[in-house]
């Protein structure tokens, strides 16, 4: 089985000192989650989830890689994925979407946020950052 490697972030700005999560909804389906793609080239995971944030949403980002969480899944294809994100806080940039892959987006907090997100293991994983947002910001 084929193995994808991708690279990813929950990008969030803070407001009111609490964070707003950006969701992303898929330009060919109803899903909702968090800027990612696969490694090109000789790309680590943390510049990948640079590359993709500034492709699907035109924010120049940086990330946090004192955080990092792992989703494994299989694709209707048969592979097999395995998609790292990392955080990424901004200021209150302008969002530019990427149309062929990205169909709309929003800001959200943490609980409008997860009932947002399409599959659970992204809920996992918006829990488990929303804690470390919670301890590095509180």
């Amino acid at each position: 089985m084929f193995t994808e490697i991708d690279g990813g972030a929950i990008v969030y700005k803070m407001v009111d000192n609490k964070p707003k999560y950006l969701l992303e909804k898929s330009a060919t389906s109803d899903f909702w989650g968090f800027p990612k793609g696969h490694i090109e080239g000789k790309e680590t995971l943390e510049q990948a989830a640079i590359r993709e944030i500034k492709e699907e949403t035109d924010i120049d980002a940086t990330i946090d890689t004192d955080f990092s969480v792992d989703a494994e899944y299989d694709m209707k294809n048969g592979h097999h994925k395995i998609v790292t994100f990392y955080t990424s806080k901004v200021g209150n940039p302008k969002v530019t979407l990427q149309k062929e892959e990205i169909s709309d987006y929003v800001w959200q907090n943490y609980a409008d946020a997860r009932k947002t997100l399409t599959y659970d293991n992204l809920k996992e994983i918006l829990d488990k950052t929303n804690d470390y947002v919670a301890s590095k910001w509180s």
